[in-house]
Protein backbone atom coordinates (compact mmCIF):
# COMPACT_ATOMS: atom_id res chain seq x y z
CA UNK A 1 0.00 0.00 0.00
CA UNK A 2 1.56 3.65 -0.81
CA UNK A 3 2.20 5.82 1.37
CA UNK A 4 0.01 9.11 1.94
CA UNK A 5 2.20 11.27 1.36
CA UNK A 6 3.58 9.70 -1.73
CA UNK A 7 -0.04 10.00 -3.34
CA UNK A 8 -0.17 13.62 -1.91
CA UNK A 9 3.39 14.40 -3.83
CA UNK A 10 2.12 12.77 -6.65
CA UNK A 11 -1.03 14.58 -7.40
CA UNK A 12 1.14 18.14 -6.99
CA UNK A 13 3.09 16.82 -9.69
CA UNK A 14 0.13 16.21 -12.16
CA UNK A 15 -0.93 19.53 -10.81
CA UNK A 16 1.90 21.18 -11.73
CA UNK A 17 1.51 19.40 -15.18
CA UNK A 18 -1.86 20.36 -15.81
CA UNK A 19 -1.21 24.42 -14.90
CA UNK A 20 2.08 23.85 -17.42
CA UNK A 21 -0.16 22.62 -20.60
CA UNK A 22 -3.32 24.80 -19.50
CA UNK A 23 -0.64 28.15 -19.63
CA UNK A 24 0.80 26.94 -22.77
CA UNK A 25 -2.50 26.45 -24.45
CA UNK A 26 -3.72 30.02 -23.48
CA UNK A 27 -0.79 31.53 -24.56
CA UNK A 28 -1.48 29.48 -28.39
CA UNK A 29 -5.07 31.83 -27.97
CA UNK A 30 -3.58 34.88 -26.96
CA UNK A 31 -1.51 34.76 -30.43
CA UNK A 32 -4.31 34.57 -32.60
CA UNK A 33 -5.78 37.21 -34.40
CA UNK A 34 -9.50 35.44 -35.07
CA UNK A 35 -9.72 34.71 -31.09
CA UNK A 36 -9.68 38.29 -29.83
CA UNK A 37 -12.36 39.14 -32.06
CA UNK A 38 -14.40 37.19 -31.08
CA UNK A 39 -13.81 37.52 -27.59
CA UNK A 40 -14.47 40.91 -28.16
CA UNK A 41 -18.21 40.17 -30.26
CA UNK A 42 -18.59 37.93 -26.83
CA UNK A 43 -17.89 41.05 -24.23
CA UNK A 44 -20.20 42.75 -26.26
CA UNK A 45 -22.94 40.33 -26.81
CA UNK A 46 -22.55 39.51 -22.96
CA UNK A 47 -23.13 43.05 -21.85
CA UNK A 48 -26.05 43.27 -23.29
CA UNK A 49 -27.55 40.43 -22.14
CA UNK A 50 -26.68 41.39 -18.92
CA UNK A 51 -28.76 44.52 -19.52
CA UNK A 52 -31.75 42.66 -20.41
CA UNK A 53 -31.27 40.77 -17.78
CA UNK A 54 -31.36 43.04 -15.29
CA UNK A 55 -34.54 44.69 -16.27
CA UNK A 56 -35.95 41.18 -16.76
CA UNK A 57 -35.27 41.22 -12.59
CA UNK A 58 -36.65 44.00 -11.85
CA UNK A 59 -39.85 42.73 -12.64
CA UNK A 60 -39.43 40.12 -10.69
CA UNK A 61 -38.05 41.43 -7.53
CA UNK A 62 -39.95 39.75 -5.25
CA UNK A 63 -39.51 35.96 -6.82
CA UNK A 64 -35.76 36.57 -6.33
CA UNK A 65 -36.36 37.31 -2.66
CA UNK A 66 -38.03 34.07 -2.51
CA UNK A 67 -35.33 32.33 -3.87
CA UNK A 68 -32.73 33.52 -2.13
CA UNK A 69 -34.54 32.46 1.33
CA UNK A 70 -35.12 29.33 -0.75
CA UNK A 71 -31.40 29.23 -1.08
CA UNK A 72 -30.77 30.01 3.06
CA UNK A 73 -33.78 27.52 3.77
CA UNK A 74 -31.89 24.35 1.39
CA UNK A 75 -28.63 25.72 2.87
CA UNK A 76 -29.12 25.23 6.60
CA UNK A 77 -31.31 21.93 6.16
CA UNK A 78 -28.37 20.56 4.33
CA UNK A 79 -26.44 20.87 7.24
CA UNK A 80 -29.15 19.62 9.38
CA UNK A 81 -29.47 16.67 7.67
CA UNK A 82 -25.12 16.10 7.32
CA UNK A 83 -25.33 16.61 11.33
CA UNK A 84 -28.58 14.15 11.91
CA UNK A 85 -26.94 11.82 9.17
CA UNK A 86 -23.58 11.43 10.96
CA UNK A 87 -25.08 11.52 14.52
CA UNK A 88 -26.98 8.59 13.40
CA UNK A 89 -24.31 7.02 11.90
CA UNK A 90 -21.89 7.14 14.69
CA UNK A 91 -24.76 5.65 17.09
CA UNK A 92 -24.79 2.50 14.20
CA UNK A 93 -27.95 3.86 13.20
CA UNK A 94 -28.57 3.06 9.49
CA UNK A 95 -28.90 6.36 7.68
CA UNK A 96 -31.28 6.02 4.29
CA UNK A 97 -33.68 8.56 2.53
CA UNK A 98 -36.14 8.02 0.22
CA UNK A 99 -37.53 10.56 -2.61
CA UNK A 100 -40.95 10.88 -4.21
CA UNK A 101 -39.76 8.32 -6.76
CA UNK A 102 -39.17 5.34 -4.00
CA UNK A 103 -35.50 6.09 -5.17
CA UNK A 104 -33.33 5.49 -2.23
CA UNK A 105 -30.52 7.51 -1.10
CA UNK A 106 -27.70 7.05 1.49
CA UNK A 107 -25.40 9.30 2.83
CA UNK A 108 -21.73 10.06 0.99
CA UNK A 109 -18.69 10.89 2.96
CA UNK A 110 -15.57 12.08 1.99
CA UNK A 111 -12.48 13.55 3.51
CA UNK A 112 -10.36 16.23 2.39
CA UNK A 113 -6.69 18.44 2.90
CA UNK A 114 -6.95 21.91 3.73
CA UNK A 115 -3.87 23.75 3.75
CA UNK A 116 -2.59 24.13 7.35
Amino acid sequence: MQDIQEIFNRMQEIKKQQKDIRSAYKESLETSLEYKEIGDKIKTLRERRKQIENSTKASFSSEFDKLDDFKIDLESDKVMMSDLALSKLMKGETVQVVDEYNNNYEPLFTVRFKKT
